[in-house]
């Protein structure tokens, strides 16, 4: 039996895996495969046995020595995949068929007709314009000009979760697809390209990019991205990011949106910095990392001037001085999402949470999917500014430390900068004061 070459990707009961070694193991009769497993916990160990190195592994412990068997599948082609998912076999025009309902868990059985002309539409691979083989073991390409020639119209191709081993034969693919736009290759594992020139002649039109879950590096990732002309979104979400090693001279301008959804990055300046070269960057996910906060700008400090789109649910934000730093981090800021923070989760913090917010950052017109209307704002402001003039009474420069935005919210609602502690007789009670500022705001608006 021939033995895989390093490199390949298999599937055992549904696991994939990479070929990382082939041969004898000391101490053992026969010959071996050492497979590192996508998932972890299908791993015994390292690459290590008694004490020796046979491979390494990305992930620790996701590694296990086996037999070479029939039961380990090396994938199939392209067209192989696409036209064993989309071609059935007809069941004739009268046949009355039974449909068990997917979402239904077996439980619901219906009766259907007319499902083959479903069929024949589908079979007709020439007009398909979205394919999605995900799934499927995709292994290899195929002959030049056989996928051009059977399916020349696709837009987007899923591949996700596949037996793809490089880059270069997912450009064997992509080069017969000229007017492909999206590509998905979530949960792959690839190895780089011998020569990066390829990726500009396989990837002429592509505009999305999905690489989720995949356990590239930023870096590798960059100078992927770098040669791809046209490509306007990168999704690099679950690949255990912790750092993101940049170069400026990498920084696509095309780049609109950046997704690092589940990462373990958690240093807000270093992520500003990696970002700051790319000016054309208006959408910025960085939901379910490890922020924690977010510091105060200094002169230094790589301003996100373009970013109006930023996402930052279910990371660790604490304090209202990490939103009022956000502001001045993002100013042009217009949709936010927090939910999932400490700061707006916490029963006494998340109180007051979106109007504190939305006083806070003086752009925004959306906060967790919900606008922002310019009578909510007057109502958000007002509200922050009776709440700082309840609090005990301070230097000028100890209430601009603690709030930035007094001042400027005071003149923009034409309102002393030296609001009343206390009711006595030569001050204005506080709901008198709060309604004055919303008069005066709403005839500045009229």
């Amino acid at each position: 039996m021939d033995l895989p070459a390093v490199g390949t990707r298999i599937s055992v009961a549904g696991s994939f895996g990479t070929v990382k070694f082939a041969g004898s193991v000391d101490n053992t009769k026969g010959v071996w495969l050492g497979i590192e497993w996508d998932d972890p916990d299908r791993g015994k160990h390292s690459g290590t046995k008694d004490g020796k190195r046979y491979f390494e592994c990305r992930i620790p412990n996701a590694g296990s020595f086996m037999r070479p068997s029939a039961s380990i599948c090396y994938g199939i082609s392209f067209l192989t995949a696409l036209r064993s998912k989309y071609i059935e076999t007809q069941h004739g025009t009268a046949s009355l068929e039974k449909v068990v309902l997917g979402s239904s868990k077996g439980a619901i059985e219906v009766e259907a007709v007319g499902l083959d002309k479903i069929r024949g539409k589908f079979a007709q691979l020439e007009r398909l314009r979205e394919i999605s083989v995900d799934y499927e073991n995709v292994a290899t390409a195929d002959s030049p000009g056989e996928v051009r020639n059977t399916c020349p119209n696709v837009r987007g191709v899923d591949l996700s979760s596949n037996l793809l081993p490089s880059w270069d034969m997912v450009a064997l693919i992509a080069v017969e697809l000229p007017q492909l736009e999206r590509l998905a290759l979530n949960r792959n594992r690839l190895a780089p390209f011998k020569t990066t020139s390829k990726a500009t002649l396989a990837f002429p039109k592509l505009t999305e990019l999905q690489l989720n879950g995949t356990l590239m590096t930023w870096s590798d990732a960059e100078e992927l991205v770098f040669v791809i002309p046209s490509l306007r979104l990168v999704e690099m979400g679950y690949n255990r990011l912790r750092c993101l090693s940049s170069s400026p001279a990498l920084a696509k301008p095309s780049i609109h949106v950046i997704n690092l959804d589940g990462n373990e990055l958690d240093d807000w300046a270093h992520i500003c910095e990696t970002f700051q070269p790319y000016r054309n960057l208006g959408r910025l996910i960085l939901s379910s990392n490890r922020i924690r906060t977010i510091p105060p700008v200094t002169k230094a400090s790589p301003i996100l001037l373009g970013i109006k789109n930023l996402a930052l649910s279910f990371n660790d934000l604490r304090t209202w001085r990490d939103i009022d730093s956000l502001s001045q981090w993002c100013p042009t800021l217009e949709t936010l999402s927090l939910r999932g923070n400490y700061l707006v989760e916490d029963p006494q913090m998340g109180r007051y949470a979106r109007q504190l917010v939305i006083a806070k950052i003086p752009s925004l017109r959306a906060l967790d999917a919900a606008a922002i209307s310019s009578k909510e704002r007057v109502d958000c402001e007002l509200f922050y500014l009776s709440l700082i003039s309840k609090g005990e009474p301070v230097s000028d420069e100890e209430r601009l430390r603690e709030h930035p935005r007094w001042d400027d919210l005071c003149a923009s609602r034409y309102i002393s900068t030296n609001p009343p502690h206390t009711a006595g007789a030569n001050s204005i009670p506080l709901r008198a004061w709060e309604t004055r500022g919303r008069d005066k705001a709403t005839t500045r608006q009229a």
